[in-house]
């Protein structure tokens, strides 16, 4: 088994973990062991994941927030080159953290992932130049299910690393407008 370090209820939201694999390194490079059943099993972490997914996007890309409605997906979520800002919002039903969110630098640098239970709305903004972006999912992808609301909803009020541009669109500190495809633009709120 490899070692890894498991970051639990992070944001104080129940069930949303932030692990960490131990890197093996030498002067040739590195090994990395980045997903365990086992591992997860001794941590009390039971998933059966059956779909893995990969996009890249390119800096000032942001993605979200999506869920799927009834048949939601547990997510192991990690950045293969890159960094985003990866977000999360409890949607839970009966969840005492209903409409927190929590927010995290993922990077091929600090090799952390997020263990994100069923019930989530999930989003991502890409900080380098490109990122590639990996996910394993308990449950398969239902296009007809899909789910979302706007990113900047102020009802749910997430600190994206965003701030108003001199002509008045939304960036990146170094001056990188916001891209997001049409139907991001179009969510309703939450």
């Amino acid at each position: 088994m490899g070692k890894i370090i498991i970051e639990r209820d992070r944001g104080d939201i129940k069930g949303l973990h932030v692990i960490t694999p131990h890197r093996y390194g030498d002067s040739r490079g590195w090994f990395m062991e980045i997903y365990n059943r086992a591992d997860l099993l001794a941590e009390g972490q039971d998933y059966s994941f059956v779909q893995d997914n990969q996009s890249l996007s390119t800096k000032g890309v942001l993605r979200g927030m999506h869920f799927q409605r009834n048949y939601p997906q547990a997510k192991l979520i990690r950045v293969t080159r890159g960094v985003e800002f990866d977000v999360v919002v409890d949607l839970r039903d009966g969840s005492s953290t209903y409409g927190s969110w929590h927010g995290e630098i993922l990077s091929a640098d600090n090799a952390r992932q997020m263990l994100v239970p069923k019930g989530f709305a999930h989003g991502f903004l890409t900080l380098s130049d490109y990122a590639e972006f990996n996910y394993k999912c308990d449950d398969y992808y239902h296009p007809d299910d899909e789910g979302g609301f706007v990113w900047n909803d102020p009802t749910v009020g997430i600190e994206w690393p965003v701030i108003q541009l001199k002509n008045g669109t939304a960036g990146l500190q170094d001056g990188t407008e916001l891209i997001l495809s049409e139907k991001d633009i179009n969510l309703p709120r939450l």
